[in-house]
C-alpha cells in the first residue's frame, strides 16, 4: 500500500490503489489458508510434480466456490 506521509493527504489515485489491493489479495490469501488446512500437505511425501497438480486442483475448485 501506499503511506501516507505527515501531513499530506493522499490523491484519489492513491486511495483507490490502496482499495483495490486488499480485494486483489484476499482470495490469494483464502486459498492459501485453506490449501494448509489440508493434510495432504502436512504429510507430503509425495513428488513434486504430483503436489503441483493437486495445489492446481484446489485452487481452481476454490476459485469457483
Amino acid at each position: 500500500p501506499i503511506r501516507q506521509r505527515p501531513r499530506q493527504d493522499l490523491t484519489t489515485t492513491q486511495r483507490t490503489i490502496n482499495q483495490a489491493l486488499p480485494a486483489a489479495r484476499a482470495p490469494v490469501e483464502r486459498s492459501t489458508a485453506r490449501l494448509k488446512r489440508w493434510r495432504t500437505f502436512r504429510r507430503a511425501p509425495r513428488s513434486p510434480n504430483h503436489m503441483t497438480a493437486i495445489t492446481t486442483a484446489v485452487l481452481t475448485l476454490e476459485r469457483q466456490r
